[in-house]
C-alpha cells in the first residue's frame, strides 16, 4: 500500500525517469533504422534482372511483370551513379544474420559488465560506432561482399553492447509498478524505426541513391550520441537534474530489491532454473518470426505483390507503426492490470506472452493462402509486428521480475538466444526462397508458426515471476 501511495503522488509523464524512457526510444530507433536500412537498400543494391530465384522458374508473368519495373528502376539508380552487385538470395540471408552474428558474441559480456561498471559509457561508445559504420557501408559494398560481412558482424558487436546495458539502467531507474510502461516506451523506439526506415528509405533510394539511405541515418545516430552521454545516467542517485521527490520515490520503491555491486555471478542455479529457460525460449521463438519480418518484409512484398522499391519501402512500414502502438498500449495496459489488483504478475507475463506468440502465429500462417489479395496480405502483415510485440510486457521484461540483480546479464543471455534464432530464420528464409518461392515463402511462414508454438508452450508450463532464491543477496554464490 505504500508503494501504491507512492506511485500516486509522485510526477509521472513529467518525470524525468520518462524523460530518459523517450531517449531511450530516440536510441533504439536509431539503432534499428541502421540495421534494417540494409534490408530497403538491397533491393537496390542487388541487380533485378540477375535474381530468377525468387520467383517461381514455371511462372513467366511474374518475371516479365519484374523485369519491366527493374528496368526503370535501374534507370534511375544508374543516373545517380550509384552501384548494383549481384548477390544471390543465399548470399543475402548471409549479410543479413552476419549482424546477428556480432551481437552473439557481445551481449552475455556487454551485460554482465554494464551491471558492474555502469551502463551509459558503454551503450553510447556502441551506438557510436554503430553510427560510424553506418556510414562507411556504402564504401565497404565496392570492395566486396566479405568485406560487408565483417562490417556488419562488427556492427552487430556495437549493438550488442547498446541493447543490452538498457535493463541494468531501468533495474535502478523503473519502480516496479511502471517497469512495463517505461520500458515499453523505450522499446517501442525499434519498432516506430522500422516503420521509418522503411517508410522513406525506397524514396531516399529513388530520389538520391542507396548510399544515402546509410548516411542520412548513421548521421543521425552520431547526434543521438551527444544527446544520450549529456542526459542519460546509470541511477537516480547521481542525476544532478533529478528533483528530491522522484528520487526518493524510485529509491524507496526498489528498497526491496538488491542494488549492491556484485562480484560473482550464480551460473549453476542459473542453469538449472526452469523459468528461466521459459523466458529464453520464448526469446528465441518471438525472434525466429520478428527477424523474417523486419529483415525480409520489403523482399516478400516486392516479389509477391510485385511493387517497385519506392512503394515497398512505404508498405513494408506500415507493420511498424502498428508495432510500436501496440508495445505502448500494452505496457499501458499491463501496468493497468497490476496497479489495480486486477490480475496476479505471472497472469498478466502470461496473457501478453500468449498474445504476442499466438496472433502473429495465426496471421503469418493464413499468409500463403491469401497471397492472390492485396489487401487481405497488407492487412496480416500489419497484424503480424503489431500484435508480436505484446510480448514486451511478457516474458521480454520477465527477468527484471525474477532476477532483478541479474536483469542486464539474463537480457543478455536471453536476447543471445533470439539472435540465434535470428541467425537460423534468416539464413533459413534465402535459402527456402531460394528454391521456389510460392512453396518457399510457404514454409517459412508455417515453420515460424510451429517455432512460436512451442515457445508458448513451454513458457506456460514453466514461466514465473517471483524472486528466485539465487538472485537475492542472502543468497550470493560463486561462479
Amino acid at each position: 500500500m505504500d508503494e501504491k501511495t507512492s506511485t500516486r503522488k509522485s510526477p509521472e509523464f513529467c518525470s524525468l525517469r520518462y524523460g530518459l524512457a523517450l531517449i531511450m526510444h530516440f536510441s533504439n530507433f536509431t539503432m534499428i533504422t541502421q540495421r534494417v536500412s540494409l534490408s530497403i537498400a538491397i533491393i537496390a543494391m542487388v541487380n533485378s534482372t540477375q535474381q530468377p530465384g525468387l520467383f517461381n522458374n514455371s511462372t513467366e508473368r511474374p518475371l516479365a511483370f519484374t523485369f519491366n519495373h527493374s528496368n526503370r528502376t535501374i534507370k534511375e539508380f544508374n543516373t545517380a551513379e550509384v552501384s548494383v552487385y549481384e548477390w544471390s538470395p543465399e548470399t543475402q540471408g548471409i549479410i543479413f544474420s552476419s549482424i546477428n552474428y556480432g551481437i552473439i558474441l557481445t551481449l552475455i559480456p556487454s551485460g554482465y559488465l554494464a551491471g558492474i561498471f555502469g551502463a551509459k559509457q558503454m551503450l553510447g561508445a556502441g551506438l557510436l560506432v554503430s553510427s560510424l559504420l553506418t556510414l562507411f557501408t556504402p564504401l565497404t559494398a565496392d570492395f566486396g561482399v566479405i568485406l560487408v560481412i565483417v562490417i556488419r558482424t562488427v556492427q552487430g558487436m556495437a549493438q550488442g553492447m547498446a541493447w543490452t546495458g538498457q535493463f541494468t539502467i531501468w533495474a535502478k531507474w523503473a519502480p516496479p509498478l511502471e517497469r512495463s510502461k517505461l520500458t515499453s516506451i523505450a522499446g517501442s523506439g525499434a519498432a516506430f524505426g522500422s516503420f521509418i526506415i522503411l517508410c522513406v528509405g525506397g524514396l531516399i533510394s529513388q530520389a538520391l541513391g542507396w548510399p544515402f539511405i546509410f548516411y542520412i541515418f548513421g548521421s543521425i545516430g552520431c547526434v543521438c550520441c551527444f544527446l544520450w552521454f549529456t542526459v542519460i545516467y546509470d541511477d537516480p542517485l547521481h542525476h544532478p537534474c533529478i528533483s528530491i521527490r522522484e528520487k526518493e520515490h524510485i529509491v524507496s520503491s526498489l528498497a526491496q530489491q538488491s542494488s549492491s555491486p556484485r562480484r560473482s555471478v550464480p551460473i549453476k542455479s542459473m542453469v538449472r532454473c526452469l523459468p528461466l529457460w521459459a523466458i529464453f525460449t520464448g526469446f528465441f521463438s518471438h525472434f525466429w518470426l520478428c527477424t523474417i519480418i523486419i529483415t525480409y518484409l520489403p523482399t516478400y512484398i516486392s516479389s509477391v505483390l510485385r511493387v517497385n522499391i519506392r512503394d515497398s519501402g512505404v508498405l513494408s512500414s506500415l507493420p511498424f507503426i502498428a508495432a510500436a502502438s501496440c508495445t505502448i498500449l500494452g505496457g499501458q495496459l499491463a501496468d493497468f492490470l497490476l496497479s489495480r489488483n486486477l490480475l496476479r504478475l505471472i497472469t498478466v507475463r502470461k496473457l501478453f506472452s500468449s498474445l504476442g506468440l499466438l496472433l502473429p502465429s495465426l496471421c503469418a500462417v493464413a499468409l500463403p493462402f491469401v497471397a492472390s489479395s492485396y489487401t487481405t496480405t497488407i492487412i496480416l502483415l500489419i497484424l503480424i509486428p503489431g500484435t508480436s510485440n505484446l510480448c514486451d510486457s511478457g516474458f521480454i521484461i520477465n527477468t527484471l521480475d525474477v532476477a532483478p540483480r541479474y536483469a542486464s546479464f539474463l537480457m543478455g543471455i536471453s536476447r543471445g538466444f533470439g539472435l540465434i534464432a535470428g541467425i537460423i530464420s534468416s539464413t533459413a528464409t534465402g535459402f527456402l526462397i531460394s528454391q521456389d518461392s510460392v512453396s518457399g515463402w510457404r514454409n517459412v511462414f508455417f515453420l515460424a508458426a510451429a517455432v512460436n508454438m512451442f515457445g508458448l508452450v513451454f513458457y506456460l508450463t514453466f514461466g514465473q515471476a517471483e524472486i528466485q532464491h539465487w538472485a537475492k543477496e542472502r543468497t550470493l554464490t560463486r561462479l
